[in-house]
């Protein structure tokens, strides 16, 4: 197996890793006062969702009033793509216009004494954000030709993901090359400055020794 091949190969591996990860549910404890802020590198024009509750373990009763979230979700150019103020749960829907990584920031109001509150959030992204029950209902597609529609599906994204990956790596090159120049030039100025003043501190020296008239 040439180097090329092994490229090849790590390449598909880490676009089926990225697939794969594709699909984040967690559930984490969100103290009040506090904000905690979730993380997802989403592609261009990807479509996405996301649902978020507030976990009520006393079933049967009301959350208090202390246990509402405000939630916003954000590009990494700052653009809005949901927000939400004091609520309980929710979800959010939208196609990625910027690539990049995108941000769902959960804020609980300041309360005396502070509390903790479970919050269970799903994100998915790709492949995955994709409702395939509905797309069979209104198709009335047989399940082999729903699998079928869902293994394509996921081979074109992994196609994406390789592209997307291989442009980054071209991006991550020209970047190293740029700084590679740029580290030559610094190197060179920061020479001629060092025999610059090496040339003066010796002609003043010079200079020095001949009044004194030692040389």
């Amino acid at each position: 197996m040439n180097f090329k091949e092994r490229g090849d190969i790590i390449v598909v591996l880490s676009a089926i890793l990225l697939i794969l990860r594709s699909v984040e549910s967690i559930r984490f404890d969100l103290e009040t006062g506090h904000t905690k802020c979730i993380a997802e590198d989403i592609k261009l024009n990807s479509m996405t969702v996301g649902k978020y509750q507030v976990v009520n373990y006393n079933e049967g009763l009301p959350l208090p009033d202390s246990h509402k979230i405000t939630i916003r979700v954000t590009s990494s150019y700052g653009n809005n793509y949901h927000y939400a103020e004091n609520v309980a749960w929710g979800h959010f829907a939208f196609q990625a216009a910027d690539a990049g990584d995108y941000m769902a920031c959960f804020f609980a109001a300041d309360t005396k004494p502070s509390s903790f509150m479970t919050v269970d959030f799903e994100w998915k992204s790709g492949v995955a954000a994709k409702d395939w029950s509905n797309i069979a209902k209104k198709g009335s597609v047989t399940a082999m030709e729903l699998e079928l529609q869902r293994m394509y599906d996921t081979v074109q994204a992994i196609h994406d993901e390789i592209y997307y990956l291989r442009e980054r790596e071209k991006e991550m090159q020209q970047l190293n090359i740029s700084t590679n120049s740029k580290m030559a030039w610094l190197s060179f100025l920061s020479l001629l400055v060092s025999l610059s003043v090496t040339g003066l501190q010796l002609r003043h020296l010079k200079s020095f020794f001949q009044k004194k008239k030692l040389i």
